[in-house]
């Protein structure tokens, strides 16, 4: 099965990107998933289900060490595919 997760960070700060928000790019542009787009106000990935899973534990687990004060995320299953 494929996923696709999208996510937001909070607090914002439009000046200069939060040390949650850095965080959460380096999680998922490390995370073995492909069609990443990561931007301003929000973000999505796309991949197998283990790795949709994984990348979305280390996401919460680091965004929230590194100051996130709500994450918002929602996960949809896009397709059949590599698990």
């Amino acid at each position: 099965m494929r996923l696709r997760v999208e996510f937001t960070t909070e607090p914002f700060d439009l000046d200069e990107a939060p040390a949650h928000a850095l965080v959460a790019r380096q999680v998922i542009e490390a995370a073995e998933l492909d069609e990443v787009d990561v931007g301003p106000f929000g973000n999505t990935a796309e991949g197998g289900t283990d790795a949709v899973l994984t990348a979305v534990d280390a996401l919460l687990r680091k965004t929230l060490e590194a100051g996130a004060t709500r994450i918002s995320l929602q996960v949809n299953v896009v397709g059949e595919g590599q698990e």
